[in-house]
């Protein structure tokens, strides 16, 4: 399976600048998600390494091989870099059985009639849509229409797999199906997947590495837990998580005292880092909150949202708004007092740049 590799690619659309000298390194086997907002440039980024849009100037390379380069003009068709795209609408051909659907490409491609019987009849059985082999797509499920889509994207053994967004028109209950079927296909075929979403979740449960990106630049690149735990910078911790980061502005003491929210904390950093007297925001996981008879700071429930596995607690202290997730069917009355400790971990942002200082330990004292 191959590595690709993107130099400094940009593209720009007259004065706007959709991708923005992006750097980056897919390895093989992996499953890599493009993730942003819309209008951030995952999409560009996609279709720019598929050969579908032209880059202004940099360089991408599969498999060793360069497939474009600005200063060499080279920029090879889709059909010669060995990549399946995956769409959002699926594209079946609705006049076509499934089994048509799958070998079509096949044909195309001069393929024997043994081959693609082989070939067709391994893909049904990974994808496990057998008895729908003589079916056309207007009798199928969306769910399995995707199957289809996915088994006609693979039959020519491309090198890597892009997909745009291709679960973004299926119900919620059928996302979830597809993540655990597109996760066990990503293992079983040993390929390198590349997925566009702007779904936190999504890129969070199929993931090995995340590309965020924000206003056509690389905002943090790295494993999924490993960006939710130690995000970048400001953008990157407020993108991820559902409740998001609670963000509350503070100082900073050299000794790693921390005054904040009219709280008084003592911050103890995970790594060994030099702590500078300074403006800071902290941003603290909902999470991380842990409400308790025994915790050390007095709050006031200004609301609960209990679903059944957790409940969303917002908490005001001192006239700041914290949100905490508490694990379980619990709940407690709007107004009551609660007592809350912090758990686990927090991170510091620099107030001007958003960068992240340290994460580390808070105890409230």
């Amino acid at each position: 399976m191959p590595e690709i590799i993107l130099k400094n690619v940009t593209k720009r659309f007259g004065k706007f600048v959709a991708v923005d000298h992006l750097n980056l390194q897919i390895l093989s086997n992996s499953f890599i998600t493009l993730l942003g907002p819309s209008g951030c440039g995952k999409t560009t980024t996609l279709r720019m390494i598929t050969g579908l849009e032209t880059p202004t100037e940099g360089q991408i390379s599969i498999d060793g091989k360069i497939v474009f380069d600005s200063e060499l003009g080279v920029n090879l068709p889709p059909n010669k870099r060995d990549v399946g795209f995956l769409l959002q609408n699926f594209a079946l051909w609705p006049h076509m059985t499934v089994y048509q659907n799958i070998a079509f490409g096949l044909e195309n491609l001069k393929w024997s009639r043994k081959q693609i019987q082989e070939r067709v009849k391994e893909l049904l059985s990974m994808l496990r849509i057998e008895e729908y082999e003589k079916r056309y797509p207007s009798e199928l499920s969306g769910g399995q229409q995707q199957r289809v889509a996915i088994a006609r994207t693979l039959a020519p053994r491309p090198k890597v797999l892009f997909m745009d967004e291709p679960l973004s028109n299926l119900d919620t209950k059928l996302r979830m199906e597809m993540r655990t079927e597109l996760k066990r296909l990503h293992r079983e075929t040993d390929s390198t997947f590349v997925y566009v979403t702007h779904d936190q979740l999504e890129a969070m449960t199929l993931s090995t590495m995340v590309c965020i990106m924000d206003g056509g630049k690389l905002q943090q690149y790295a494993p999924p837990l490993r960006m939710y735990n130690s995000p970048a910078n400001l953008f990157v911790a407020d993108f991820l998580g559902n409740p998001s980061m609670n963000f509350v502005q503070g100082h900073l003491e050299k000794s790693g005292l921390l005054d904040f929210g009219g709280m008084k904390c003592q911050f103890e950093p995970f790594d060994a880092v030099t702590l500078t007297d300074q403006d800071v925001v902290v941003g603290i996981r909902p999470e991380h909150i842990f409400i308790g008879d025994n915790g050390a700071q007095e709050a006031t429930v200004y609301s609960t949202l209990p679903s059944g596995m957790e409940t969303t607690v917002k908490l005001n202290v001192n006239g700041v708004s914290l949100n905490a997730v508490e694990f379980g069917d619990m709940d407690y009355p709007v107004d009551s007092k609660v007592r809350f400790s912090f758990r686990k971990a927090a991170v510091l942002f620099n107030k001007e740049t958003g960068k992240s200082i340290a994460r580390g330990k808070l105890t409230l004292l």
